[in-house]
């Protein structure tokens, strides 16, 4: 995680480094997008790569919904994804989803409360979801008059590995056992070609007096590391 990209809009994220793209990203005006991809049998071989999708858009000085509405031309050139972009200044939120293939494309604003996004549509009751709504809700009235430290969140919540009931298991398509073992908020499962999970998580905190915090978790070399950075927004 840093800052990268070229001329005025700098971008602090993480960054495919073979791609170019990102999955959570922000820039100092206030700009945020954030991407899932969508758990489907057989994606597009050809398809553009969806890293792009946040680059595109915190690069770009269109608003959420003018963004939104160029992506709905095109969205057929992706594999599945849950696209998130917000105007932290405008205070607005989009959420886009190319998937299920035979509905239109989804675009509607988020509104303020509590949402989860997993590799569903947006607050689709996953067990997983509804597990770590709850888990937050529960964080917050904990440290309702407290300061909460974004280290914190992350061992708390991000941390769990109970996995689902198999009657409670999504239907995506995947066989019933791999699908139990990502059925857990925290992935740490054992293959015949290695470790397969969580690499990495990410928490970004914005308080109403503009300072941002944008704090990592993340696994190098078999080892979890973490780095912080803070920064004011520009208005």
């Amino acid at each position: 995680m840093g800052w990268w990209g070229e001329g005025h809009q700098k971008i602090l994220g993480g960054r495919d480094l073979i791609a170019g793209g990102t999955w959570m990203a922000c820039t100092r005006d206030g700009r945020l997008a954030f991407l899932t991809n969508v758990l489907e049998p057989e994606p597009i071989p050809e398809a553009k790569t969806r890293g792009d999708l946040p680059v595109r858009f915190l690069e770009s000085t269109k608003s959420p919904m003018e963004f939104a509405e160029e992506i709905i031309k095109e969205a057929d050139d992706y594999n599945g994804f849950n696209l998130i972009i917000a105007d932290l200044c405008l205070k607005i939120m989009i959420y886009i989803s190319n998937r299920p293939k035979i509905a239109p494309i989804t675009v509607q604003i988020v509104s303020p409360g509590l949402h989860v996004l997993t590799n569903a549509q947006l607050d689709t009751p996953w067990p997983k979801a509804q597990r770590l709504g709850k888990i937050f809700m529960e964080f917050l009235r904990q440290h309702e008059e407290e300061e909460v430290y974004e280290k914190e969140m992350v061992e708390t919540m991000m941390k769990d590995t109970v996995r689902a009931e198999l009657d409670r298991l999504p239907k995506t398509g995947c066989d019933v056992e791999w699908e139990q073992k990502l059925s857990s908020i925290f992935i740490d499962v054992k293959t015949k070609m290695g470790t397969y999970g969580t690499r990495s998580t990410s928490i970004l905190s914005v308080k109403t007096t503009g300072q941002v915090s944008f704090y990592e978790s993340y696994l190098e070399d078999k080892q979890w590391k973490e780095h912080a950075m803070c920064y004011k927004l520009r208005y």
